[in-house]
């Protein structure tokens, strides 16, 4: 196709046989214009003779009259077309790399605008120009540009793939569909596009959901990390308050400690430098006196020494200096006695430290209730499922898979597989009784092994004063005060199970370091009853919220 198709659209230029400008144009009798050429050869093949425009039918041959005013403006029409591509083609870029040329440039190809699917050809803005204007060219299917176009034809019967086979899930050629897909379930390439398109539709809608959920999951996160580091920064100023505190009080008891060992040691000295100065003068004054008797012993004058004999021999006015001693001062349990005062002082702060721990964790208390499904068939529960305590008569209940036929304990209602929780259960006036969390999976029937390999993290009373901690071994617990409610609390993802007394704001233990992948259910154990020393019942307690 020539370049002068990129001109003025006047389709009056153009013959409607080769969509081209004018060359030779001649005039039939019904007054169309055609190509010299293009005319002879359409009706050396139609027969009858017929105007390709109005179908007009003549019973021989028109002769015909080439149209020197057509000519005459064809060829100008050309020329100015010419120039005009020249100027568009030197505008527009030629095709880089990765870009699709224009199939009908010659020399430079420069970038195609769009592909024709029935010309099979791609254009660039110059050669695109008849698709866009001329009525024909029109009616073809346009699409961006696109490489390969022979690959949207049929290698078998060489036809433009416009079916689609759902049966085989390919594209098909007409002519595919009659011969090898005759019974096959065949639409248009255009309705499978638009229900195909209809699926991408839906895919992207949901990968944009999947996006939503991860970025509001991104979002939950950083406000988690954000928490997190709130806490870290609340945690790290009270620890060093704690151990600012805590070390102000070592050092001041160091301080007191060496004060009153240098008062005791001034005393001494101060007492020590008081008889010093005394003998020391008493020293001098004797010292005196031998003088005097030395020369009063020396003396020839009978008179003097006779008269003098008498104050010079009497004893002297001193004090018995055998009396007289300095004991060192005892510092026997001087240090003793400081560390326990030291160790009053760190109580207290353990105190305080337990108290705003035991707080804290008291935020994450949950409603938890017994249940009876679970609970041996010697235990009585009450009707809100909050007590449970032993009852020496086994009840008729059924042996279904979660109840404990043989240890005397009952499981909560409640599971938990992640997060932390909190709960209390009071033990006033029991002499026994276990308290814990267990895996979802435990064994509950015959007699039990309570370890964490077995899924147990508890503790017990045993014999009234005696506490364990049921690790691997097992941890003897010394209490300064039996404990009458207890608070149990389980921070799942950092693997921890910590047991309070509550009314001491005192920790009894903690297991760390745990691995949890099932779900944990709360665990009581009233032990039995014996003769009814241990009745009491164990009941879950509402949490009031240390102050």
């Amino acid at each position: 196709m020539s370049a002068a198709s990129c001109l003025l659209t006047e389709d009056q230029f153009l013959c409607s046989i080769c969509l081209d400008v004018f060359t030779d144009p001649v005039s039939t009798p019904c007054g169309h214009n055609f190509c010299k050429t293009c005319i002879t050869q359409h009706w050396d093949i139609n027969v009858p003779f017929q105007c390709p425009n109005c179908k007009k039918i003549f019973s021989i041959r028109p002769e015909l009259q080439v149209n020197t005013f057509i000519s005459e403006m064809a060829a100008q029409f050309r020329q100015s077309a010419q120039q005009k591509a020249s100027s568009s083609s030197s505008e527009q870029q030629a095709a880089k790399s990765g870009e699709v040329p224009c199939d009908v440039c010659t020399g430079t190809k420069l970038k195609a605008l769009k592909s024709c699917l029935v010309c099979l050809v791609s254009y660039c803005e110059t050669h695109l120009e008849p698709h866009l204007t001329t009525s024909g060219l029109k009616r073809h299917q346009l699409i961006d540009p696109v490489e390969n176009l022979e690959g949207r034809m049929c290698m078998k019967h060489d036809k433009l793939l416009e079916l689609f086979c759902k049966t085989d899930q390919m594209c098909d050629c007409m002519l595919c569909t009659v011969l090898d897909h005759k019974t096959h379930d065949v639409v248009p390439l255009k309705e499978e596009y638009e229900g195909k398109k209809a699926e991408l539709g839906k895919t992207e809608a949901e990968i944009q959901q999947m996006i939503q959920k991860r970025g509001l999951k991104i979002q939950e996160m950083k406000h988690s990390v954000g928490l997190s580091k709130v806490d870290a920064d609340r945690e790290i100023a009270d620890g060093v308050q704690v151990f600012t505190a805590l070390k102000e009080s070592v050092e001041r008891s160091q301080a007191e400690l060496i004060d009153t060992i240098k008062e005791k040691q001034r005393k001494i000295e101060k007492q020590a430098e008081g008889f010093i100065k005394e003998l020391e003068q008493e020293i001098s004054e004797l010292k005196k006196r031998s003088t005097e008797v030395v020369k009063l012993s020396r003396s020839e004058d009978h008179l003097h020494l006779l008269q003098s004999f008498t104050s010079l021999n009497a004893a002297p006015p001193t004090k018995d200096c055998t009396r007289v001693s300095i004991r060192p001062p005892s510092y026997e349990g001087i240090v003793v006695r400081a560390v326990n005062q030291l160790e009053k002082t760190l109580s207290k702060q353990m105190k305080k430290l337990f108290e705003a721990e035991l707080k804290r964790v008291q935020q994450s208390a949950v409603d938890v209730t017994l249940d009876p499904d679970t609970a041996n068939p010697k235990l009585i529960l009450s009707d809100d499922g909050k007590q449970v305590k032993h009852g020496d008569v086994k009840k008729n209940l059924p042996d279904n898979p979660e109840r404990f036929d043989y240890c005397v304990c009952v499981l909560a209602k409640q599971s938990f597989s992640s997060g932390r929780f909190y709960y209390e259960v009071q033990v006033k006036g029991k002499t026994q009784w276990d308290l814990g969390v267990v895996r979802e999976w435990i064994n509950r029937k015959g007699q039990i092994t309570a370890s964490p390999q077995n899924g147990y993290w508890s503790i017990w009373l045993r014999n009234e004063n005696e506490y364990k901690a049921l690790a691997d071994p097992r941890v003897c617990l010394s209490l300064k005060s039996q404990p009458e409610k207890v608070g149990v609390f389980v921070d799942y993802e950092e693997g921890l199970v910590s047991f309070y007394d509550v009314d001491a704001a005192a920790l009894i233990y903690s297991f760390t370091g745990c691995s949890f992948t099932e779900k944990l259910y709360p665990f009581f154990s009233t032990s039995s009853n014996y003769g009814g020393k241990n009745s009491a019942p164990l009941i879950i307690s509402p949490v009031n919220h240390t102050e």
